[in-house]
């Protein structure tokens, strides 16, 4: 019994950051996708990242591939830092396929506003505005809940978006004034417009 308590104590930490079983898996492997384009170079990334020339002229993966490559392995790691964060703060509030659609809402709202509303967006990459549609679900699903840190995480995020909107990306941010703000604001909106729709998860999943 003794040699079993600090795999347990290890295993309630896993699952505390919702990182045990497949859930670990999962990350692992999501980190990895955000990871991976980077081992490809500059080639892969000119083929993937939005482009609003490309996208003209017809090349619509770009539309999808641009949220999972980043300006180099830097940004790729924080943003990996980034899904890890959200990853053990909500995790386990939707179901798999429910993160799938808020993930998918957002990357389109982002997609459908740096076309229509940021004309002068000649590229972008980086999942930073996924990520941003993550947290506004999860924050959601903890309001529904009356949690305490739901007031919490809305009240970061909207001072964030807000000092955002008026100056601009935040000092530490890793890429400085090449970021596109309104692609956090988008990505918020869209996660929150499929989020409103969905039911959290009652419990673990």
């Amino acid at each position: 019994m003794h040699v079993n308590r600090p795999a347990n104590g290890f295993s309630r930490v896993l699952r505390s950051l919702n990182c045990d079983g497949r859930f670990g898996l999962a990350l692992l492997a999501a980190c990895g996708l955000l990871l991976a384009p980077e081992l490809a170079g500059d080639a892969a990334r000119a083929l993937l990242r939005y482009e609003r020339a490309g996208l003209a002229a017809g090349q619509w993966w770009r539309l999808l591939t641009a949220h999972a490559v980043h300006l180099d392995l830097e940004h790729a790691a924080l943003n990996s830092l980034g899904l890890v964060l959200m990853w053990a703060l909500f995790a386990r509030d939707y179901r798999p396929r429910q993160w799938l659609a808020i993930v998918l809402g957002a990357i389109a709202v982002i997609d459908c506003g740096l076309w229509l509303r940021d004309s002068t967006v000649a590229w972008y990459v980086g999942s930073s505005g996924a990520l941003h549609g993550v947290m506004a679900a999860g924050t959601l699903a903890h309001l529904r809940r009356r949690d305490l840190d739901g007031w919490i995480l809305a009240a970061f995020l909207l001072v964030k978006l807000g000092y955002e909107q008026w100056a601009g990306a935040l000092p530490f941010s890793g890429s400085g004034a090449g970021v596109v703000v309104n692609a956090h604001l988008y990505g918020v909106l869209g996660g929150l417009a499929v989020a409103a729709v969905q039911k959290p998860a009652p419990g673990p999943v």
